[in-house]
């Protein structure tokens, strides 16, 4: 399944590094992330990293396949 998550601010390229699966590009004070989700695991795992890191997460949306 591919996602998008959006993600409040410009993430540094330190901090897109701490998600090697999703590409990135910033839009409006804001990092779009987009890619593979292999499984519901892997989805819960993204949640944590994300609250993990202090990022506020705006969207989170399955893209059509």
């Amino acid at each position: 399944m591919r996602y998008e998550i959006r993600v409040d601010g410009q993430m540094s390229d330190e901090l897109t590094t701490a998600f090697p699966e999703f590409d990135s590009f910033v839009v409006l004070n804001q990092t779009v992330l987009y890619g593979q989700v292999d499984d519901e695991a892997h989805l819960y795992g993204l949640l944590i990293r994300f609250q993990s890191l202090g990022l506020r997460v705006a969207e989170f949306r399955r893209l059509p396949e």
